[in-house]
């Protein structure tokens, strides 16, 4: 068996050093269908994919409905994971990115399926919401098919249990949306006996195209230029129509009505017969061709071509811009800073003091690059609450960033930023802490406690400059030192600093205070 994943492969990795010629990169897209990897290298700045590994996995089929997985279907995606770990055991833990999708979102208590899966592969996993996921996929299809200025897309990928549908211009999505509808979950959903017929058909397409109307109107309004088409439904069905003579490759209005028919001569889902399509595909073709029949209906599409790209391009690519002035995530924190009203001076003021502290203890406590952005972020978002109201304004804050789309953010990420802002006053209630993976623990502690003291002592948002103040840390042990003069004239810092120590041990830490 592995080893459980190191610190510096977990999510929050350490800065990451400027790519070089010849660097490797790793993507895994463990989907509901397949699993996925590229590995790509680094050529003239430039990547250039080296590798590619897909797997049948089927993890939809393992649901049972309660938020549990069946025992034989994760046993295949574990054996899955240690080979796709064997073959980036070599590759630099911070230039591997494993992304999990909308299964294990489904899942009651995800954490009893990562921790094993993350021993198997030796690398951490992230879990993205469904809008993350269109966001990543839009990108991948982007920078595999550039669009051309001022155009509009829409790419539709129907992956293994959602389909994403996403608007986009240039390489930023605009707008986004994620239903519960793909080709494992719709199959087994709506033909859970493999019995196919017409009025089984019929009244799944209603059902399914009326979920797709909740934003249809609103996606016509804003129109688009043209439709893509990504992930192995989309592939597959494009192959179906290129190998009927319906098409070359792309997928049509007048052809999809052909496919139908001629899928549902078999009455038995194992007896399907389509030209150009798969064993591998052929148990699951049913579901995928009924969600692409209710996006067109839906939508109103006349024609998509099919993209070879999709959500672990997108990962790839996104790994470029993490850590660096083009972080995705960095550009989200702005974004809500604007959108809440964020007193934008007083969080600067909170954040230079908390980097503050951090660099002085950030070795003795083996924090990293990423611990300090996080830390960073939480600083320029710590106020994001008092757009509700500011009697538990922290309560509210870390509720907002828990539970919003924040394009950038993994889930994992979101609840470590969510815990920190949570914890920045007050007292430290013991669920704070209990969605944040035990290899984060430590970390996202220590990092809680330099937000709470540098609030502290901004708590007047004045311009005042604080005088140096020095921070020691030793295991589980602060001490900060502060000016003596400049303590005795704020009577209210004192005190807030003298119930500090108790308020401090919630996060595991005794803090010392001295004047001098």
């Amino acid at each position: 068996m592995r080893s459980a994943p190191r610190r510096g492969s977990t999510l929050l990795a350490p800065a990451t050093a400027p790519l070089r010629d010849g660097d490797m990169l790793a993507a895994l897209d463990l989907g509901s269908n397949s699993f996925h990897m590229v590995v790509a290298q680094t050529v003239l700045g430039q990547l250039r994919v080296v590798d590619r590994l897909r797997e049948t996995v089927r993890m939809a089929e393992g649901l049972d409905g309660f938020g549990g997985l069946a025992p034989d279907v994760r046993d295949r995606a574990l054996a899955c994971l240690s080979r796709f770990g064997q073959r980036v055991a070599d590759i630099p833990p911070h230039r591997i990115r494993a992304v999990a999708t909308n299964t294990v979102r489904q899942l009651r208590a995800p954490e009893s399926f990562l921790l094993p899966a993350e021993t198997a592969l030796g690398h951490a996993i992230e879990v993205v919401s469904g809008r993350e996921e269109a966001r990543l996929v839009y990108l991948g299809v982007a920078h595999a098919q550039p669009p051309k200025d001022g155009q509009l897309r829409l790419v539709i990928d129907i992956g293994g249990g959602s389909t994403e549908c996403i608007i986009g211009s240039g390489m930023d999505a605009i707008e986004r949306e994620s239903l519960q509808a793909g080709c494992v979950a719709s199959t087994r959903r709506f033909f859970p006996n493999g019995k196919l017929s017409r009025k089984r058909w019929k009244d799944a397409l209603t059902e399914v195209t009326a979920e797709f109307q909740q934003f249809a109107s609103a996606y016509r309004a804003l129109g688009w230029d043209e439709a893509i088409g990504s992930s192995g439904t989309n592939k597959a069905i494009g192959e179906i129509c290129a190998a009927l003579k319906l098409t070359k490759g792309a997928v049509t209005a007048e052809a999809l009505p052909l496919l139908r028919e001629r899928l549902l001569q078999a009455e038995r889902i194992e007896d399907i017969d389509l030209p150009g399509l798969s064993v591998d595909r052929r148990p699951i073709i049913a579901g995928g061709l009924l969600v692409l029949e209710a996006v067109f209906a839906a939508l109103g599409l006349q024609r998509m071509a099919v993209s070879k790209a999709a959500l672990r391009e997108g990962v790839l690519h996104d790994m470029l811009g993490r850590g660096g002035a083009d972080d995705p995530r960095d550009v989200s924190v702005a974004a809500l800073v604007q959108r809440y009203g964020i007193d934008a001076a007083q969080a600067r003021r909170v954040e230079a003091s908390a980097l503050h502290l951090f660099d002085q203890v950030a070795r003795t406590w083996a924090l990293d690059g990423d611990d300090r952005r996080m830390l960073a972020r939480a600083a320029r978002l710590h106020e994001i609450g008092l757009a509700i109201a500011h009697s538990g304004y922290h309560v509210h804050g870390a509720y907002i960033l828990e539970n919003s789309d924040i394009a950038g953010f993994s889930q994992q990420e979101q609840r470590f930023l969510a815990a920190l802002v949570r914890t920045h006053r007050r007292g430290i209630p013991k669920a704070a802490f209990e969605m944040i993976p035990d290899r984060l623990l430590g970390n996202a502690r220590r990092t809680a406690a330099l937000l709470r003291l540098a609030v502290l002592l901004h708590r007047s948002h004045d311009n005042e400059r604080i005088p140096d103040l020095t921070l020691r840390a030793v295991a589980g042990q602060l001490a900060l030192a502060l000016d003596k003069r400049w303590l005795q004239a704020r009577p209210l810092l004192r005190a807030d600093l003298e119930g500090e120590p108790e308020d401090m041990l919630g996060l595991g830490i005794q803090l010392r205070i001295a004047a001098q």
